[in-house]
């Protein structure tokens, strides 16, 4: 009976001594990375992967884990497209893996979010400044009662111009260095 403790004891010590040995990337540890391509939320879906490099070597307890440049994989998980008058679109990206020794080791991160321009101020200003011209146009051609027609019908064709051009999508462009801190620890083997 003692040779099968003694057994199970030596390959719990080498166990032990292999985790002991492996490297990891603690949870909390900050990442820069930066992208290789735009994102924008008119064309994302979540679950897609996007390329990126590391912005900085990634060191860990004075050692560098990978250097900067080594490829890094994007995880969106989250993207809606903006609407044409109101609810910009919006991103939520966050870091899935590194590359590590010829490996890609993964990660989970916080999450890195966008969301495009508000659409009220454009909105406004060509609703507003279709209806101003059509008030103008109308109380010259028709009097009064022509610029109340003018101001209906600029309005309606500010609003057609606001609904053709008003897509705000959230845009993360291309080279854009985006922080992650890892919220679990990710051994590197």
């Amino acid at each position: 009976m003692l040779g099968k403790t003694h057994k199970l004891a030596f390959f719990l010590l080498l166990f032990a001594s292999a985790l002991m040995a492996a490297e990891s990337i603690p949870s909390g540890w900050h990442v820069t990375v930066r992208l290789g391509s735009e994102i924008s939320s008119g064309r994302a879906r979540a679950g897609q992967i996007f390329a990126g490099s590391l912005a900085r070597d990634l060191v860990v307890n004075g050692k560098t884990i990978a250097s900067a440049g080594a490829p890094v994989h994007l995880k969106i998980t989250y993207a809606k497209s903006s609407g044409r008058l109101h609810d910009p679109g919006e991103l939520t990206v966050r870091l899935a893996s590194v590359q590590v020794n010829g490996k890609m080791v993964a990660m989970t991160s916080t999450a890195y979010h966008a969301k495009g321009k508000s659409h009220t101020k454009s909105n406004a200003t060509k609703i507003g400044g279709g209806a101003a011209a059509g008030a103008i146009l109308g109380g010259i051609f028709g009097g009064g009662k022509g610029a109340l027609i003018g101001t209906a019908a600029g309005a309606g064709a500010g609003t057609g111009v606001a609904a053709a051009t008003g897509k705000e999508e959230a845009i993360i462009p291309a080279e854009t260095a985006l922080s992650f801190s890892t919220t679990s620890a990710a051994v590197v083997k």
